[in-house]
């Protein structure tokens, strides 16, 4: 008899969470524990699962110029995709209006806590680490990859004599990818607490509140992956098939954690084993996470014209591309944790004068919106990764014509 996979295992501790959450709520807030240690070895792993992956693949990737033009397809396919996710989502929320008589509850301005709107100055600024430590620290992805990538690069200059550094990154990345396996043991244990403290705490009604809102945001994403993902899938010639073995536990553990870096050391496992170069796969999917949330993007315009549709506010065409080109700068370098996302739509709220009070709304059904977002940022990132790779010329297999 077949063992289950991990993605079986990982359904059956979510249908377990559910479960839990119903017959016993008070002993499943208390759960959390479990949920919260697996996360913490999560997040345990991406520092040095980034640098050493990083670092290695640059160092023995042909250096600063091979890289330089890798990060500059990288970078221009994440803002074509990007913009199109932005499209998508705000042709959506016009067409369907969810925020139509959705009542703004006042009290919950009081509670809401304005982030100041970023700007080009902020955003430039904090792509830099003054403390590499620190960014370690705070797994700030972004930062770590402009470091790993100038130390990367400094290492395939310096030549011989950092052949033991790049030796020592290499190894570090595959140990890290062996404390990964042991992580994920626990991942449906972790999963299915994080579902149980949800269910348990909020009820079934936070599966059915604000129904139309979140049909709204799930048909948008929908119909995001399968015209503009599934286009360029077969324009770039990936083999679906393989391309879905490889992403669906990615997809799975960020659907039901709601953390994009849960599912990272998966994703760069899996995207390697479909065949994806390692200093391709190791510097396009981190450097995805903060310039390439496709899911993210989109939640936002969703979400902000919701608020404005909810406060019966109308904003002409001009004021919601002023939006988008906003949200496509605050947007980068956002982390993926959960509930980042609400800080980026507060500034963004602030800024286009949009009540405050819609956070407060959104915050009650947050939890499923950022299960699929997230889930969607990752599938977009393991997919820029194949197309890179495919713009460099590497195929995938009898199924890559």
């Amino acid at each position: 008899m077949k063992r289950p996979s991990l993605t079986a295992w990982i359904f059956i501790g979510m249908a377990a969470g559910i479960a839990f959450g119903l017959v016993a709520p008070d002993a499943a807030k208390q759960s959390g524990v479990v949920s919260t240690v697996f996360l913490r070895l999560i997040r345990s792993i991406i520092a040095p699962l980034l640098f050493g992956t990083l670092v290695y693949g640059i160092a023995g990737g042909g250096g600063g110029k091979h890289m330089g033009r890798i990060g500059g397809k990288a970078i221009l396919y994440f803002e074509i995709v990007t913009t199109l996710a932005l499209f998508v989502g705000l042709g959506v929320v016009n067409l369907v209006r969810p925020g139509d008589g959705v009542p703004i509850a006042h009290t919950a301005a009081e509670a809401a806590t304005p982030a100041p709107p970023a700007t080009l100055a902020t955003v430039v600024e904090h792509t830099f680490p003054a403390s590499v430590v620190d960014a370690m620290a705070r797994n700030d992805v972004l930062q770590l990859v402009v470091f790993a990538f100038l130390f990367g690069a400094a290492c395939s200059a310096t030549g011989e004599k950092a052949i033991p550094v790049v030796n020592f990154c290499g190894a570090l990345a595959e140990v890290m990818f062996r404390y990964t396996k042991y992580v994920m043991y626990l991942a449906p244990f972790g999963v299915g607490a994080a579902i149980a403290v949800t269910v348990g705490s909020k009820g079934l009604a936070v599966l059915f509140g604000l129904g139309k809102l979140i049909l709204t945001m799930y048909a948008a994403l929908v119909l995001f992956v399968v015209l503009v993902l599934g286009g360029v899938i077969l324009v770039a010639r990936i083999p679906a098939g393989a391309f879905y073995r490889a992403v669906r536990e990615p997809f799975l553990i960020a659907f039901s954690t709601a953390s994009s870096e849960a599912a990272l050391p998966l994703a760069l496992e899996n995207m390697e084993r479909f065949g994806v170069p390692k200093h391709i796969v190791g510097f396009v999917i981190p450097t995805g996470y903060s310039f390439n949330l496709d899911g993210s993007t989109l939640y936002l315009s969703l979400a902000s014209l919701f608020v404005a549709q909810a406060a019966g506010i109308h904003m002409s065409l001009g004021d919601q591309l002023m939006m988008m080109l906003t949200l496509m700068l605050t947007s980068k370098g956002v982390a993926g944790v959960p509930r980042a996302a609400l800080v980026i739509l507060s500034g963004a709220l602030v800024t286009f004068h949009l009540p405050m009070e819609g956070v407060g709304i959104l915050l009650g059904v947050d939890a499923l919106l950022d299960m699929a977002r997230t889930s969607v940022n990752v599938l977009g990132n393991c997919l820029a990764s194949a197309v890179v790779a495919r713009w460099e010329g590497y195929r995938f297999g009898a199924g890559d014509a």
